[in-house]
């Protein structure tokens, strides 16, 4: 199965427009092929350069303008894949926008740690970004020819993730190619980076957050447990998160005296890895972790649509020091949208605080019976 990306005719319609595009993504997750099914519209005017090489980095690391274009050759678009290698990559992107502002630059990056710091002063006003995720729900659903059985689809999504290989259909063995990502592709970035002093640590922190998925995430006990500081978890959480391996929600807390306002929650930019780092791959059936799949899921897809929709929303979860809960909430339009997700028919009643105190705010059960007016289908 073929599957089309959502997020294709936003890039396209940002292009020819006088700036930078950035496409940031995890490794594997589909940056390096929706680019090249872009470039196809183009034909000879399209040229796709690989920054992973050393001759292409080396050239682009040039400050001078004629020299920059005498590298990039004939031709009016120009994909920049992995353009986090280049030294000073920023400083040479703004001196093509500035020159020659006819052409288009597409840049790609797997760890916007890197990329961003690199392009944010020197690019100020002259990029928009992206961000690619592993395949949509929706994605797989528009893309099939056929018949759509989606609780398979949801099913294989919860146990094996939707990284391109996968939701495509062309992995043979699903378990064995996630791991791969996993083991050699996912973490490199993030283990490159020079805070990283201590890579074991790096991933028994994620096999820690890999089973607190849907708790709250104490900073403080992972780090006695790790036997390292609090600094050191905050600062790998935030560049696991910076290389979309995972994400934080934070808590909502404005009024109530017992609002739980310090601990976030984190999940997994994809299930498969989170599912490969503590080797679980039981069907869904069997789990007992299946409610904090279910979760992670919904909320990820949430995200997904809003990007596609290019809807502006705070996000968050709630809960009180007496376990009331609700586990996601979006704010727009001055009032606070809320979902409690449940995959099976337990009951769940609405805090009565919150919405006695959050006037106009509504909740709302998300279960596989409504899942996909969840996410806009």
């Amino acid at each position: 199965m073929i599957i089309q990306r959502n997020i294709k005719k936003d890039i396209e319609k940002s292009l020819f427009k006088g700036k930078i595009v950035i496409l940031y993504g995890a490794r594997r997750v589909g940056k390096t092929t929706l680019v090249r099914e872009i470039l196809k519209n183009y034909g000879e005017d399209a040229k796709y350069i690989n920054c992973d090489l050393l001759e292409n980095r080396q050239a682009l690391e040039s400050q001078d303008d004629k020299k920059l274009r005498e590298f990039l050759g004939e031709g009016k678009i120009f994909v920049l894949d992995e353009a986090q290698r280049v030294l000073n990559i920023g400083l040479s992107l703004k001196i093509l926008v500035d020159s020659y502002p006819d052409l288009q630059i597409i840049a790609t990056g797997s760890s916007s740690f890197d990329l961003a710091n690199k392009i944010n002063e020197p690019l100020t006003g002259r990029a928009i970004s992206f961000v690619l995720y592993p395949i949509s729900f929706s994605e797989m659903k528009s893309s099939s020819s056929g018949s759509f059985d989606s609780e398979t689809v949801l099913f294989n999504a919860l146990r094996f993730g939707t990284y391109p290989e996968i939701a495509s259909g062309k992995s043979d063995d699903p378990i064995q190619y996630i791991k791969e990502v996993a083991s050699n592709y996912l973490y490199e970035d993030a283990m490159e980076h020079d805070s990283v002093k201590k890579p074991d640590i790096l991933i028994k922190l994620l096999q820690l957050l890999a089973y607190q998925l849907g708790n709250e995430v104490s900073y403080h006990e992972i780090a006695v447990k790790l036997e390292v500081n609090r600094d050191t978890v905050i600062r790998y959480i935030d560049l696991l998160e910076k290389a979309f391996v995972l994400f934080r929600l934070t808590p909502f807390s404005r009024n109530l005296r017992n609002e739980i306002g310090k601990k976030n929650k984190i999940y997994f930019y994809d299930l498969g890895i989170r599912n490969a780092l503590i080797n679980s791959f039981n069907s869904i059936s069997e789990r007992d972790d299946v409610g904090a799949l279910w979760e992670n899921f919904c909320i990820l897809e949430r995200q997904k649509l809003i990007q596609d929709k290019g809807w502006y929303r705070n996000i968050y979860f709630w809960r009180t020091i007496t376990k009331k809960e609700i586990d996601y909430i979006e704010e727009y339009d001055g009032r606070l949208y809320g979902y409690e997700f449940k995959w099976g028919t337990n009951k769940y009643s609405i805090p009565k605080e919150f919405i006695e105190e959050y006037k106009n705010s509504s909740v709302v059960v998300v279960n596989r019976s409504n899942f996909q007016e969840f996410l806009g289908l």
